[in-house]
């Protein structure tokens, strides 16, 4: 059992029968009357955000997700398409579910498909990819003021910016979590 006085930012908890995830919250302490939780908390199986407030001695218990790993083989449409690597089953998921977590993911590479009770509500890519540039302006010199950036296009199709002496055709690490350059590799 979680009490609500230790949530924290990703945690998953099942509320009255229903799994959600928290996106926010906040330890308010008035200074008339009892200390409370306000949180923002996301319906993982139909993706309904709410706000709510808790107790922070009221307790629940933590949803137990699966998280399978899974390669991301290609995409048709609006259908992408993984398959499990140790039993070669294939699941298509909707672009809906996908959202923005295949944004650094090229076709081929590993990711986590979470779900519950066999339904997937989200893919969760590697925490860092490293990925080529396929275009971006060249830099210049003496353009360095204080850590100046430009837009560079990966070869996922995504915009990164990246500091001025990275060239078009240049591996660079990225973040996943924030889209942030880490480094050239």
């Amino acid at each position: 059992m979680v009490s609500a006085g230790e949530f924290r930012n990703g945690l998953t908890l099942e509320i009255d029968g229903t799994v959600y995830q928290i996106l926010e919250f906040q330890h308010v302490k008035p200074g008339k009357g009892a200390a409370f939780v306000r949180t923002k908390i996301k319906d993982v199986v139909n993706g309904g955000v709410v706000e709510r407030t808790f107790r922070p001695t009221e307790k629940f218990p933590p949803a137990r997700i699966d998280r399978v790993d899974m390669q991301y083989l290609y995409a048709d449409g609006d259908l992408y398409y993984f398959m499990d690597n140790n039993t070669y089953e294939q699941v298509g998921l909707n672009a809906e579910t996908i959202g923005d977590a295949l944004k650094f993911v090229k076709e081929n590479e590993m990711v986590k498909v979470c779900s519950i009770n066999g339904k997937v509500f989200s893919v969760e890519p590697p925490l860092f990819v490293e990925l080529d540039i396929t275009e971006t302006e060249p830099g210049f010199k003496g353009d360095t003021a204080q850590g100046a950036s430009k837009p560079a296009t990966v070869e996922t199709g995504a915009v990164v910016y990246v500091p001025l002496f990275v060239d078009q055709g240049d591996k660079i690490k990225i973040d996943t979590r924030t889209g942030e350059y880490l480094s050239r590799v």
